[in-house]
């Protein structure tokens, strides 16, 4: 079973070797000014916002610049379907999406939201998704790919510690009805169909209360 992770890394990343070489190259300080558009959903600090039983928007700051541009090309090309997005993205050439992701990744990452008055029960559960998985549903744990921590793997799995309970629910429910599928070959999907609403709402709070630094 230890196998498993490594192969599963290892699809993800060749899925991702295209996209890593064709990438422009991109500036931060010239991201600043593009990230005046991502301001009122994602503040200033690239913090995003959790909303309670609403739509949640997610934490850039610290991001992982590579991964980042990826999310903003596949939604442009609807690749991945965001209709909350699709404005703003829609405005942005390729210059200008290398630029804002390399902007948002030298960003301090910030704390999650979410999941403040999760239970013990619950909270427990989260983490053993998170860090150990449940080999009895063949849920693949997620640091058995996102990395130590849960704080990032390379340029293809992103950090989810301290990312914003309601958004990691969303996409995990997207991923489980099959609503977003723009996973490297459906890693997320085929974990997502096997977990409990319950599971997803776990794993999300636990999460959400982790440390995105590096410590």
């Amino acid at each position: 079973m230890r196998k498993i992770p490594i192969t599963l890394a290892a699809f993800g990343l060749a899925a991702y070797a295209g996209f890593a070489l064709a990438a422009t190259e991109g500036d931060a300080e010239r991201g600043k000014e593009v990230a005046n558009l991502c301001i009122a959903c994602h503040q200033a600090d690239g913090s995003g916002m959790h909303i309670e039983g609403g739509e949640s928007w997610p934490r850039l700051a610290g991001l992982n610049a590579t991964y980042f541009a990826k999310q903003i090309h596949d939604i442009k090309t609807g690749t991945r379907v965001n209709a909350t997005m699709t404005p703003f993205v829609n405005m942005l050439d390729d210059q200008k999406i290398a630029d804002v992701a390399a902007y948002y990744s030298q960003l301090e990452p910030t704390a999650g939201q979410g999941g403040a008055n999760a239970d013990e029960a619950t909270l427990k559960r989260g983490q053993q998704l998170a860090e150990r998985g449940d080999w009895s549903q063949y849920i693949v744990s997620c640091k058995s790919c996102h990395g130590p921590g849960n704080r990032g793997a390379g340029d293809v799995f992103p950090g989810i510690a301290g990312q914003h309970a309601g958004y990691i629910e969303t996409q995990l429910k997207a991923w489980k009805e099959g609503t977003r599928k723009n996973d490297p070959q459906d890693l997320m999907g085929s974990i997502a169909r096997r977990m409990s609403d319950e599971d997803i709402h776990a794993v999300a709070v636990w999460l959400a209360n982790q440390s995105a630094g590096s410590k």
